[in-house]
């Protein structure tokens, strides 16, 4: 049998478990206890009269177009920049975990995006896109092509996706990198001596083996992509041109603190925090059953 801690003192455990449960309850449970109980209320723009109206503002989100716009864009979205700044900070550190002249130097440059946030990060990609003085969205006119994500919805999406992929590649480098470190060579050198490819090596050996930090990483993309790229959006497009940008974090934003919709904006942030469970639920109840601890 394996030893187990034994504390002393009965209400110690309690105590240093206290700490952390405090945050949670300030920062989490009791916003989310407020969202809730305004999601069933409407409340004049200057917040002095409230009345109930128990789900009339889920019901009236399920009958708005552009409601259900920032539903799908929100989804696509997600996908496309979790799988973008995965598999690209996968090839990353694969090719950084090689022994390669200069590899301390290459490692360090892929780490420093990681330090900057997010809407930082969106003024910097700003100066390189802005339409009339940026960099490459002058030098993108020059060579024939219409460049103007202030107009074009689709350029505003694309450009969006990049800088919020740019961001998060970093953040899941560190993680592969240290996955990458962490699989014994000896493994990899038995199947070279047995004849395999490198190709087959890697996805027979290192990238199953690799599967914890792969489902972390999912679960902390999908959460970033959904929560933290707010400030790209804002920095960037401000959700346009014409809601093209909008997604369901952002659209909490515009209804309730620039429309002061606050009923509509409470129902928002609690349908968004619904789907987050539900997809990290889904994860850890199928997808998980891939994952192969050591």
């Amino acid at each position: 049998m394996k030893p187990q801690p034994v504390f002393r003192n009965k209400y110690l455990p309690y105590l240093l478990v206290l700490p952390q449960l405090v945050i949670t309850g300030i920062f989490f449970f009791w916003p989310a206890g407020v969202a809730l109980y305004q999601s069933v209320l409407r409340t004049d723009p200057f917040g002095l009269r409230s009345k109930f109206v128990g789900l009339a503002n889920f019901m009236r989100l399920f009958s708005d177009p552009y409601y259900l716009h920032s539903v799908k864009l929100s989804f696509w979205f997600s996908f496309l920049v979790t799988f973008l700044a995965m598999g690209l900070a996968l090839l990353f550190a694969v090719m950084a975990n090689k022994r390669i002249r200069g590899t301390r130097i290459y490692r360090t440059l892929f780490v420093w995006p990681y330090a900057v946030a997010p809407a930082t990060a969106a003024v910097l990609w700003v100066f390189l896109f802005q339409p009339q003085i940026g960099l490459l969205g002058r030098g993108l006119k020059l060579i024939g092509i219409n460049w103007n994500y202030y107009l074009n919805a689709t350029q505003a999406i694309a450009l969006v996706i990049l800088v919020s992929v740019w961001k998060q590649i970093s953040y899941n480098f560190i993680f592969f990198l240290a996955g990458l470190q962490s699989i014994p060579q000896s493994l990899i050198e038995a199947a070279a001596v047995d004849g395999a490819s490198s190709r087959r090596i890697f996805w027979r050996i290192v990238f199953p083996l690799l599967s914890p930090t792969t489902f972390f990483l999912l679960i902390m993309n999908l959460n970033y992509a959904f929560f933290e790229t707010f400030g790209v959006i804002d920095a960037l497009t401000k959700g346009g041109p014409a809601k093209a940008t909008e997604t369901l974090s952002y659209k909490v934003y515009v209804d309730g603190m620039l429309n002061l919709n606050i009923g509509s904006s409470a129902a928002q942030s609690v349908i968004l925090l619904a789907v987050v469970i539900l997809l990290t639920a889904f994860q850890f109840k199928y997808v998980e059953r891939r994952v192969h601890y050591a």
